[in-house]
Parts: structure tokens; C-alpha cells; sequence
């Protein structure tokens, strides 16, 4: 499976570092209250929104604690295309090239997102991305699992 933009087709991707930007602290990027974090990921939904009603592709990497807030960005596009893909929280750790959760867990962060603030896993992901025979896959396997998602559910056909 090639990279997304060898299907030649409009792509724009959220980052949540990106997203963030401008915030100076780690405690506000974060430790957001639930508040917060629920208003940032209704932010990034209507931004993908009107993108993808122009016809791009929008690729959001975040974390959504909350069920309520992915279902809220869920109705704001047909069904059809909110594609949630779930990252299993060991690999979140086995890939955190920043050290996160392991400041987290040594009680250096505060509020961090599946340590010891909740998480709730969705229901009905699309995608379901986990260890393969006990083997994190590599960050390109993982993208490589939601471009084939993509390329299988006819979104990179022009």
C-alpha cells in the first residue's frame, strides 16, 4: 500500500500538537479540563467539517477522551464518513517518542488522558489499530492500516 498522497487526492491532517500550538505550558496542553479538551475537539470537527465539505480528505490525529465528543463530530458528517480508528492505549506508550506516559505515570503530568484521567474506548471504530502477534506495529504499518481503510472504502478514488 503506497502513501495517501500517491492517490492524488486532497488531504489535510489535524495534529494535536499542531492544533495546540501557541500554548506555552505543558499543563495547558496537557491537563485540560474536561471542558476544554470537549470544546478543542468540537473546534477541530467543525475546521474538518468544512474541509471535507470542500471535498479534502481530513485526517485528525487527537485524543478524545470522550464518547460523547467523537459522536458529536460523527453527526456533524453523514455517517458514512467519520471513520474513528482506535489506537490501544499500549501502543500509544510503546510509540511515545516524547516521553509522555511515562512522566504520567510517574506522577509528573497531571490529568493525562488514560492514566489518570478517563477514557472511554468507542463502541464501533472503523478501524482498530493493536499488536499483531504481541509486535507494536511501526508507525508506518498504522498509517498503512488506515490508508488501506481509505483506499478499500473507495475515499482515495478520485
Amino acid at each position: 500500500m503506497g502513501a495517501i498522497w500517491s492517490f492524488l487526492v486532497p488531504v489535510l491532517f489535524f495534529d494535536a500538537d499542531e492544533v495546540c500550538f501557541g500554548q506555552k505550558k505543558m499543563d495547558k496542553i496537557y491537563s485540560k479540563s474536561t471542558l476544554a479538551c470537549s470544546e478543542n475537539i468540537r473546534r477541530v470537527g467543525e475546521v474538518a467539517k468544512l474541509f471535507a465539505d470542500a471535498g479534502l480528505i481530513c485526517i485528525a490525529s487527537l485524543i478524545s477522551p470522550y464518547r460523547k465528543d467523537r459522536d458529536a463530530c460523527r453527526a456533524m458528517l453523514t455517517d458514512a464518513n467519520f471513520i474513528e480508528a482506535m489506537l490501544l492505549f499500549v501502543l500509544c506508550e510503546a510509540i511515545d517518542c516524547k516521553g509522555l506516559y511515562k512522566l504520567a505515570k510517574a506522577g509528573k503530568i497531571k490529568g493525562f488522558t488514560g492514566i489518570d484521567d478517563p477514557y472511554e474506548p468507542p463502541l464501533n471504530c472503523e478501524i482498530m489499530i493493536e499488536q499483531k502477534d504481541g509486535v507494536c506495529p511501526t508507525p508506518c504499518d498504522m498509517a498503512g492500516q488506515v490508508v488501506s481503510y481509505l483506499d478499500e472504502n473507495g475515499f482515495l478514488h478520485a
